[in-house]
């Protein structure tokens, strides 16, 4: 089990880590980076929930902006499409 201090002395929070070979892993981390163990979480989820978000961002504004085109116009035929695909990428039809 970590112990994590918040902003405040008052704050505290425990992260329990189940699996040894996970734990052994952070530890390693922290090691190498010259960290706490706790730290060292803090700084991992927070890459990877700021990675995670501009993961799912990225596909649903992508999304967004086809509807947005198709909707205004702004869009080709599939068959279209399927024919310019076809020659860029040698395809046959």
């Amino acid at each position: 089990m970590l112990h994590a201090r918040g902003r405040s002395e008052r704050t505290r929070t425990r992260v329990f880590i189940h699996q040894p070979e996970r734990k052994a892993q952070l530890d390693h981390y922290a090691q190498r980076h010259g960290q706490d163990p706790v730290t060292a979480l803090d700084d991992v989820l927070a890459t990877y929930l700021a990675w995670e978000e501009e993961d799912y961002r990225e596909p649903v504004e992508g999304i967004r902006q086809g509807y947005t085109d198709f909707k205004t116009g702004r869009s080709k035929p599939d068959e279209q499409v399927y024919e310019e695909l076809g020659r860029k990428h040698g395809l046959p039809r």
